[in-house]
């Protein structure tokens, strides 16, 4: 079902290659709920822990309706993120009276390697656990950039953690300048054989303007199509510069989005 719209749906598709349809012993918690008519499944809502996280899958409003009126008030959505039609139906029946802290529209852009530009930069490289002392901070600036929240005053230990976690499965990619020091890095939010996701894509401030993101981004995005068919970028409607950046790179704006967290 998720893989009609792969590049709707490669969160969900990245989350299930991980981690499975449940949890394994020992592993946080996590559940994905189906709407089924005549036996076949129509949508689906991954929701993290205890609402930590809610993704909705790619599917008409009204299947992602009958699946939030089942679930209202099983549990707290702490997080929403997805198709925005879908997400507005969930916010609608699972928080209708709750105020987000945060609330984006955002655009999925996606591309192929038929699609990409002349953009490469060869000295894109893997981030390795040695580059953490400079890239915690910089994670967390990227973070603090996009969501006007510091996560290293909120959870200081916790987002490390993640940090060295992403980067020790080989999703973190950076770039430094001839004294060594880190000026760009770009995620790979979810990876799966149907495509991957980019995100927390970053340049050090004094670093912009310096054509350090189109070039890796374009890096990056050739090396991950030589073996996966697509890659998918989401971008906040207000970030005119990365929307930009991302169509010179030749990623297609595609369907909204909407994150929130509550």
């Amino acid at each position: 079902m998720l893989a009609r719209e792969p590049a709707h749906n490669l969160y969900l598709l990245g989350i299930l290659e991980d981690y499975g349809v449940a949890p394994k012993p020992g592993h946080p918690a996590f559940h994905f709920h189906g709407r089924y008519v005549d036996g076949e499944l129509t949508a689906a809502l991954f929701v993290g822990g205890p609402g930590s996280l809610v993704v909705p899958s790619a599917s008409p409003p009204n299947a992602i309706a009958d699946l939030a009126r089942a679930l209202a008030g099983k549990f707290k959505p702490m997080s929403i993120m997805g198709d925005k039609a879908a997400v507005d139906v969930l916010v609608q029946h699972l928080c209708p009276t709750l105020k987000p802290t945060f609330n984006r529209t955002q655009r999925l852009f996606a591309c192929s390697a038929d699609d990409l530009g002349p953009f490469t930069n060869p000295t894109l490289r893997l981030a390795v656990e040695a580059d953490l002392q400079q890239l915690v901070p910089m994670a967390a600036a990227a973070v603090k950039e996009q969501m006007e929240k510091d996560p290293l005053v909120l959870d200081p230990q916790g987002f490390a953690e993640r940090v060295r976690l992403r980067v020790l499965s080989k999703r973190t990619y950076v770039l430094e300048d001839k004294d060594k020091r880190i000026v760009f890095k770009i995620d790979i939010g979810s990876r799966c054989p149907h495509g991957a996701e980019l995100e927390g894509l970053y340049t050090i401030p004094e670093q912009r303007r310096m054509h350090h993101a189109t070039l890796s981004l374009g890096q990056i995005s050739r090396h991950l199509l030589s073996s996966l068919p697509r890659l998918t970028l989401r971008v906040d409607d207000a970030n005119a510069q990365l929307a930009g950046l991302a169509r010179k790179v030749g990623y297609l704006a595609g369907r909204a989005q909407r994150m929130l967290v509550l």
